[in-house]
Parts: C-alpha cells; sequence; structure tokens
C-alpha cells in the first residue's frame, strides 16, 4: 500500500514544491486581502451602517407614529366630549324652548279665556239692559191700560224706577 500511496506525485513530499505552494498561497492571500477583502468589508460595513441608521429610523418613526395616535385618540376624546356637550346643550335649549312654548300657549289661553269672560260679561250687561229696558216698556203700557190714561214723563219715570226696584236680575248674574 506505500507503494500506491508513493506512486502518486500528488501526495508525495517534494519540499521545493511546498515552500512554492506556501509562497504562491501567500501572495494570493495578500492581493485578497488588500483588493478584495478591504473593498468586501467595506462594502459590509457601509450596509451595516446603512441597516443600522434605517433600524433608527424606523424607531424613531414608530416613536412618531405612537406620539401620533395618542395625539388622535385625545384629540378624538375631546371631539366625543365636545359633542357631548354640544348635544347637553342642545336638549336643554330644546327643553327651554319646549317650556317657552308651552307657558306661551297657557299665556295665550289665559289671556282669551279672560277676553271671552269679559265679552260674555259685557253681552249680559248689555242683554240686562235690554230686558229692562223692555221690562220699563210693558210696565208702561200695562200702567196705561190699567189707568186708561197717558202718564206724564215724570209719572212714567217713577214708575219704571219702581218697576225696576222690585225686579230681582241677581238671578241672572249668578248664572254667568
Amino acid at each position: 500500500m506505500n507503494a500506491l500511496l508513493a506512486s502518486n506525485a500528488l501526495i508525495k513530499v517534494t519540499p521545493g514544491l511546498m515552500i512554492w505552494t506556501i509562497v504562491c498561497f501567500l501572495i494570493v492571500l495578500f492581493v485578497l486581502k488588500r483588493y478584495a477583502f478591504g473593498p468586501i468589508q467595506q462594502v459590509i460595513d457601509e450596509r451595516r451602517e446603512r441597516i443600522r441608521r434605517a433600524l433608527e429610523e424606523a424607531d424613531e418613526a414608530r416613536d412618531e407614529a405612537r406620539k401620533l395616535l395618542e395625539e388622535h385618540r385625545k384629540l378624538i376624546g375631546q371631539a366625543r366630549s365636545e359633542a357631548e356637550e354640544i348635544l347637553g346643550e342642545a336638549r336643554q335649549v330644546g327643553k327651554a324652548m319646549q317650556q317657552r312654548v308651552k307657558e306661551e300657549t297657557e299665556a295665550d289661553r289665559e289671556r282669551r279665556l279672560e277676553e271671552t269672560k269679559r265679552q260674555i260679561e259685557a253681552e249680559t250687561r248689555r242683554a240686562l239692559e235690554a230686558i229692562r229696558s223692555e221690562v220699563a216698556e210693558l210696565s208702561l203700557v200695562a200702567a196705561e191700560k190699567v189707568a186708561r190714561k197717558s202718564l206724564d214723563d215724570k209719572d212714567q219715570r217713577r214708575l219704571i224706577d219702581e218697576a225696576i226696584g222690585e225686579l230681582d236680575f241677581s238671578v241672572l248674574e249668578r248664572n254667568d
């Protein structure tokens, strides 16, 4: 088996080849580090910095969004309380208007009722005066027929006053 291993040129240890391989490796490593790994690392660092800034901006945006949301909630709360206040005032104004209309209607009804009572009293007085006049006329006619003579003005007036004085109109006045 040693013979097989020794016969392969890639596995065979050759000191000159090994040194050149190490030298080539170090040169390639130096070139890669200088021209490839540096720019790659710089790109990675820049990207890491951009990601960090983006995260900070996202945090700031989230904080501002929270603040705006809180302000929005406060504004909504204020708007609701103002709406409730306006609604309460509107209800009070409505009740006050309703009460005022009710009072005005009641006052108008009372005024009309008083006016109607005055009209009824005035009509009652006119009717009583008319009845008194008729009674006086009838009394004169009856007195003339009884006396069969015509009375003078003085006697007529005296008879009328006596007839009216004897009549009781209080019964008619109490019925209104």
